[in-house]
């Protein structure tokens, strides 16, 4: 039997913020791993990860098959998390999670390659965004080429460079307030990168079942509010929580949008109105983390504050104070300044 040592893993989308923890989850595993990005130039940060030549960085492009075919020319396995939060010029959710991930899928069909293709928890062809309908129609793309594929539908993923809890504190630093798009009633289940990244691994690994769709969220069911005052009690800060109707949110939204980096976009409002939680059809056939075999992932109160304290008023000490200080960590009067 081959050891992981003498297989190849080609994975898409290998730089993204996800990405970089699956990458990690496969060399520890020994596995070697092609990353299939744009930029090769640009994925240099990936190597210290692993050994030297464990780790390769090729150039594919999801719009020109034969850069993708390339690409998954002599690897055992396809692991695919190219995905976009918002649209901008040729990266629209058609062309990315739909139109790519079948190329993608395609190109490991015709090796007979196997596929761990990643979605996103509330994926629907019937939402009315767009978000949502792409990753759909991906996953059904994903299916007729490859039956046996293993996707992965992930809550909102949490971690260092995460774009959500960042997003709010950031926000929390200037704004006077924080918005609750839709009165901040909307359920999350936030799920550890290191986790999902486990679960992608587990896949590569033939851990599980070919052909199944996973659920994967954390240990704990917030509220969009009850997210929104974790951000707030994290980073020390005092800010008004706004009730903002969904119709209003997407007025603001329509504006938003055109920035370089959105806050908010009309499809996200979309989004927010519907709960991302795994289904209990999820949870009673066992295609969840727990199915997986990860009994015990990392809850967002633990793992959520060693990176936000960055975005606190005097960072990791409490008061602006040196460490030992009074108000300092480890001293007897250590507190979290409000600002």
């Amino acid at each position: 039997m081959r050891s992981n040592m003498d297989k190849l893993v080609t994975v898409f989308g290998g730089t993204g913020f996800l990405g970089r923890h699956v990458v990690r989850a496969l060399v520890k595993r020994d596995f070697r791993v092609r990353v299939a990005v744009r930029r090769p130039a640009l994925a240099g940060h990936l190597q210290p990860l692993g050994r030297v030549g464990q780790i390769h960085a090729v150039q594919a492009n999801l719009r020109y098959p034969a850069s993708v075919d390339a690409a998954v020319r002599d690897a055992d396995c396809v692991v695919n998390l190219v995905g976009v939060l918002f649209e901008s010029g040729r990266q629209t959710f058609a062309n990315v999670h739909s139109a790519g991930a079948e190329t993608v899928a395609l190109a490991a069909a015709s090796y007979g390659l196997p596929l761990v293709h990643g979605s996103a928890l509330g994926a629907d062809e019937n939402s009315l965004s767009a978000y949502a309908r792409s990753k759909a129609e991906g996953e059904r793309l994903v299916r007729a080429a490859v039956g046996k594929a293993i996707i992965m539908r992930p809550s909102i993923i949490f971690g260092t460079d995460d774009s959500f809890f960042n997003r709010f504190a950031a926000m929390a630093r200037f704004s006077p307030f924080l918005p609750l798009i839709g009165g901040g009633a909307t359920r999350f289940q936030p799920v550890f990168a290191g986790d999902v990244a486990t679960a992608f691994a587990d896949a590569v690994d033939g851990k599980a079942t070919p052909g199944t769709t996973y659920e994967l969220g954390g240990p704990d069911i917030r509220t969009f509010r009850q997210l929104m005052e974790f951000v707030l009690k994290v980073t020390g800060r005092r800010r008004v929580l706004l009730p903002l109707p969904f119709g209003l949110a997407k007025l603001q939204a329509s504006v938003l949008q055109f920035m370089p980096k959105p806050l908010l976009t009309p499809d996200q409002v979309e989004l927010l109105k519907t709960d991302n939680v795994v289904s209990q059809a999820a949870i009673e056939t066992q295609r969840t983390l727990a199915g997986l075999g990860i009994a015990a992932p990392v809850s967002f109160e633990d793992n959520v504050p060693t990176y936000l304290w960055r975005y606190r008023k005097f960072g990791q000490f409490s008061s602006g104070s040196a460490p030992g200080a009074p108000g300092a960590p480890g001293s007897e009067n250590g507190g979290h300044s409000v600002a």
